[in-house]
């Protein structure tokens, strides 16, 4: 599910950090929000960890991006 990877890792080490950060934000949010702003946020928080669409590949191909 992550979109960025360090060289060192692997799918699997990649894949247990998500499923890390799912456990807590799932504990972060079992109680329900108390204002519309805590609704808000939650629901766009979710939104990016429940997502299954790819982000576009970055920098694009022919950037002219100084190089690391």
């Amino acid at each position: 599910m992550g979109l960025f990877r360090r060289s060192s890792e692997t799918p699997a080490t990649d894949d247990a950090r998500t499923r890390r950060l799912l456990d807590r934000a799932d504990g972060a949010f079992q109680h329900g929000p108390t204002t519309g702003l805590d609704a808000d946020f939650e629901s766009v928080v979710m939104e990016g960890l429940m997502t299954d669409k790819a982000a576009p590949i970055y920098p694009p191909t022919d950037h002219g991006y100084p190089r690391r």
